[in-house]
């Protein structure tokens, strides 16, 4: 190694590392929370009967349920059509997210950090409709007799996703 090479010092070779970066290599973090939220979910599935409730917490129980609509069972009640239209939503947002990831200028942390945290949550629920024809929930948060609607880790990813590319927004401002 020549005197050169060892007067560079570790931040500025870790920063010229993150840089040479292409935020593809982001996308490992999506197949992530695919297999997070698909083992998850396969555990509850195996462990506990539709309705089931586990008390996790005094504010946090596992229960299974199966939610045929969107976000917060939205068009649950429909006739079956809604099943395909998220799957193909779903293939859509997708598509678009990973080509949105694939063009973001090398370096960046945040934003390709977002997007793959929303395409794993979206793949990983899109996984459940096509095999099932609805998506898997179990975590159900309460306080006393006020329950939020039930979750899973492909939820919470989007949700963490989305709330990650608000601040990016806000982040870009300044």
């Amino acid at each position: 190694m020549s005197s050169q090479q060892q007067s560079v010092p570790v931040g500025q070779a870790v920063t010229a590392a993150v840089k040479r970066t292409h935020p593809a290599a982001w996308l490992w973090l999506s197949l992530v929370v695919i297999v997070l939220d698909q083992a998850t979910k396969f555990l509850v599935t195996r462990f506990l009967d539709l309705y089931e409730r586990v008390e996790v917490l005094p504010v946090l129980d596992f229960t299974l349920l199966h939610n045929t609509g969107a976000a917060f069972s939205m068009l649950a009640g429909a006739s079956g059509w809604q099943r395909w239209f998220f799957i193909a939503l779903a293939g859509v947002v997708s598509v678009l997210l990973t080509v949105w990831i694939w063009r973001t200028p090398r370096g960046e942390k945040l934003l390709p950090l977002a997007l793959s945290l929303v395409l794993g949550g979206a793949l990983g629920n899109v996984i459940d409709r096509i095999a099932h024809g609805y998506v898997v929930d179990f975590i159900h948060v309460h306080w006393g007799a006020s329950y939020f609607p039930a979750f899973n880790i492909a939820d919470s990813a989007i949700t963490i996703g989305a709330g990650l590319l608000i601040l990016d927004a806000f982040r870009e401002r300044r």
